[in-house]
This record gives C-alpha cells, sequence and structure tokens, in this order.
C-alpha cells in the first residue's frame, strides 16, 4: 500500500468517527462539557485509531499476525471503552448500551477502511449513523405497531429471504410441469401487494392508500391487486367503490406495461396493439377518477377508521399461488399441444394470469411463424383474457357490488379497446397481413 493510499484510507477512517460523533455529540448536547465518556472528539479518535491499528497490522503481514494485532488492538479498546462508558450512563442515572456498541463499530469500520474496502466501511457508517439518528422514530413505530402487523411482515420476509433460496428452481412433472419456485414468487407477489396496500393505507389514509397501492401493486401485478382488493371487499375491510378504482388503477397500468414491453421488443406491433391500449387505460383511469371523486360520496365511498385489519393471511395466499400456477401450467400445455398455429388459443391459456409474458413471447415470433397483424392480436386476445381472468376473480372472490363495479369497468375498457383498434385500422394504419 503506497503512502497516498494510505493517508487517503485513514482520513476516510477520521470520517467515519466524525460522522457517527456528530450524531453522537448533537443527542447529548445538552449536556455538561466533560460529563460525556463519548463525545464528537472521541469517536473520531475512536475511527482514526481503528484505522491506525489496521495500518500497523498491514506492517506485520498478511497472516495470523496482522490478524493478532487487530484483535489485541480490538480488545483493549473495547475493554477501555466500555468501561468509561459503563461508568458515565452510572452517572448519570441511565442503562443503555447503543453508545458502546456505537464506539465499538466505529472502531471496526475504521479499521475496515484501511485494511479492506473502504467503500463499504463508509457506507455501513452511514447505515449505522442513520439508524442511531431515528432513534425517536423507531420508538414510535414499535409502540403502534400490532401483533398482526408484526406477525405479517416476518412471515412476508421469510418467504422471501428464508424460504425463496431453497425451493427448488426445476420443473416437476415434465414439461410442460409445475415450477415450485415459480408459484411461490407468485405467492410472495400476491403478499407483497397485500401487504403494501395495508401499510398505504395505514400511512396515508384509507382512500389514498388504497390508490397508491394500487399504483405502485399495479406495476408489479395488476392480478395480485384484484386478489387483494376482492378479499377486503368480501370481508368488510373498505368502501367497495375505492377498492375497484384500486382495481381499476391497477388494470391501466397492466394496459400501459404491455404496451411498453411491444414498444421495446416489436416497435412494429404498436401501430394495432398501442391505440386499443392506451385507449383503455384511458377508460379504466377515468373510471377510478370518476368513481373516487364524483360518486365517493353517494356511494359511501369512505373506508371505516379500523379499515384493514390484517396485511394478509398465509395459506389462502399459498393456496391462490398454487391455483394461478396450475393455470399457468395449463395455459402451457395447451401450447404444447396445438403448437404456435394455435396461438390465439395459448394466448388466452396464458393471458388468464400471465400477460406480460405471452407479450414478451409472442413479440419474438415476428416475423416467423407470426406475421404482425396476427402477433398483435395474438396480444390484444391475451390482454382481453387477463381482464376477464380478474373480472372473475372479482365475482368468486370479491362478490355483490364489487363485482359489478369490476365489470362495469372492464367493459368499459373493452369498448375503448375495441374502438381505439377499429380507428386503427379504419384509418388504414394497420400492419400488413
Amino acid at each position: 500500500m503506497s503512502i497516498g493510499d494510505l493517508l487517503l484510507r485513514l482520513t476516510i477512517a477520521l470520517g467515519i468517527g466524525l460522522l457517527v460523533g456528530v450524531e453522537r455529540g448533537w443527542k447529548t448536547r445538552a449536556m455538561t462539557p466533560g460529563s460525556r465518556a463519548a463525545g464528537i472528539r472521541t469517536f473520531i479518535l475512536c475511527g482514526l485509531l481503528g484505522g491506525v491499528i489496521a495500518a500497523l497490522a498491514q506492517y506485520v503481514g498478511t497472516g495470523y499476525g496482522a490478524g493478532l494485532v487487530i484483535g489485541l488492538g480490538f480488545a483493549v479498546y473495547a475493554a477501555v471503552f466500555t468501561v468509561l462508558q459503563r461508568d458515565a450512563d452510572r452517572a448519570a442515572g441511565s442503562f443503555s448500551a447503543t453508545t458502546v456498541f456505537a464506539g465499538l463499530l466505529t472502531f471496526a469500520l475504521g479499521a475496515l477502511a484501511v485494511a479492506g474496502d473502504s467503500r463499504v466501511a463508509a457506507a455501513a457508517a452511514v447505515a449505522m449513523t442513520g439508524v442511531l439518528a431515528i432513534r425517536n422514530e423507531i420508538h414510535g413505530w414499535l409502540d403502534r405497531i400490532t401483533w398482526p402487523e408484526l406477525r405479517s411482515a416476518l412471515v412476508l420476509l421469510a418467504m422471501t429471504f428464508i424460504v425463496l433460496p431453497v425451493v427448488p428452481d426445476t420443473t416437476i412433472g415434465g414439461d410442460p410441469g409445475v415450477n415450485p419456485r415459480e408459484v411461490w414468487l407468485i405467492a410472495i407477489v400476491l403478499a407483497g401487494v397485500s401487504f403494501l396496500g395495508y401499510a398505504a393505507v395505514k400511512m396515508f389514509g384509507a382512500e389514498r392508500g388504497v390508490l397508491v397501492s394500487a399504483l405502485a401493486g399495479g406495476l408489479v401485478s395488476s392480478t395480485a391487486v384484484t386478489v387483494a382488493n376482492a378479499r377486503r371487499a368480501a370481508t368488510g375491510e373498505g368502501a367497495v367503490d375505492v377498492l375497484a378504482s384500486g382495481v381499476a388503477i391497477a388494470t391501466a397500468l397492466s394496459f400501459l406495461r404491455v404496451t411498453a414491453i411491444v414498444a421495446a421488443l416489436q416497435p412494429g406491433l404498436l401501430v394495432l396493439v398501442a391505440p386499443a391500449l392506451v385507449a383503455a387505460a384511458l377508460a379504466a383511469a377515468a373510471y377510478a377518477i370518476v368513481t373516487v371523486y364524483w360518486r365517493g360520496a353517494d356511494h359511501g365511498g369512505r373506508v371505516r377508521p379500523d379499515g384493514f385489519s390484517n396485511p394478509f393471511s398465509f395459506w389462502p395466499v399459498v393456496g391462490f399461488a398454487v391455483l394461478l400456477g396450475a393455470t399457468m401450467v395449463a395455459g402451457r400445455l395447451v401450447v404444447e399441444t396445438f403448437g404456435t398455429e394455435a396461438s390465439f388459443i395459448g394466448a388466452v391459456a396464458l393471458g388468464l394470469f400471465d400477460v406480460d409474458a405471452v407479450t414478451a413471447a409472442t413479440s419474438r415470433l415476428v416475423p416467423v411463424p407470426l406475421d404482425e397483424r396476427a402477433a398483435s392480436m395474438t396480444i390484444l386476445l391475451a390482454v382481453v383474457a387477463n381482464t376477464a381472468s380478474k373480472l372473475t376473480l372479482a365475482a368468486v372472490m370479491g362478490r355483490g357490488r364489487f363485482a359489478v363495479e369490476v365489470a362495469a369497468m372492464t367493459l368499459l375498457c373493452w369498448l375503448a379497446g375495441g374502438a381505439g383498434l377499429w380507428l386503427a385500422t379504419s384509418a388504414g394504419f394497420a400492419v400488413p397481413h
């Protein structure tokens, strides 16, 4: 290591101590000087000390000797710092280990800045300082969180970071078979969208929360938004108008998402696809706006304050994911059986859930074996099937007026999309056969 590089790394170690020291010093700024065991100057020295110890270890070598120097240096530092902070806490009548661990971590990150990756050390220092700075917010959040919320968050995290990595990413039962990882990803998306909706309602209020979660969830899966809102409509956890408007917003985003995929993969198909899908998206968005801001007062559009009681239920989410996975497998079986000559049949089968996959796959079949007109109609037919599947979900899970609202929105989208397609073909913009 050159002298310039070493000086730079020692400066980063000093900066790490300064960053943490400013936060710790600000928290104890009202205390009398000399009554604190560790303030801004102490933390600056702690970071620099860690860097110096690591630099000394570099001169010993890269084997056990270097590790021994750093280990002994850290042990002595930890003992001295802990004793001083303990005496300071006793004098102040407080009981907290936060400053002790902040001091230990400052030393360790200072050493990492010199002996390891300084970028990682700096990033970790920023993260640590952020956690220290939001102490009051974290405690307030813990005071407000309920057990169902905490349990659901832990379940979702376990589904994503514990179970998903060990789920086999292989097809079971031949081709087309069941891919367990694919089914589990569907379950995670369903649970995540449901949890997102719950969190948005808690943060932004009932009406805005439903719409915000629909905007975010629609970017991932409009089907998941439909499932979540249908379940809440069935259990009375929200105003039917607002929940249906959420489905309309997610549906509009799904139309625009398909348009974007076509534009990226096969722009020539936009001649027919874009007018139909953009018109349908505008219709869905208009339906949502009219429902929330014009009809809301007449239809009881307000969600009661205790609206959403549970982010999601684990077993219903997993069960529905299995059902959707089976539907996708059935769609693939249809495609395998009838081949590309029956692309319309395959579009309907696969589009029931995964319209994005149909769009991407169909775009790659142009110009052989599908011409642009056939590919465009295949994609549009998949979109129709996908909206029909959401309508079916609304009727089966949401029932009642929620199903009626979604049906009206779906019909309006179909009419608007059909009108857009008719205008495109009648104006002579149709792609050649």
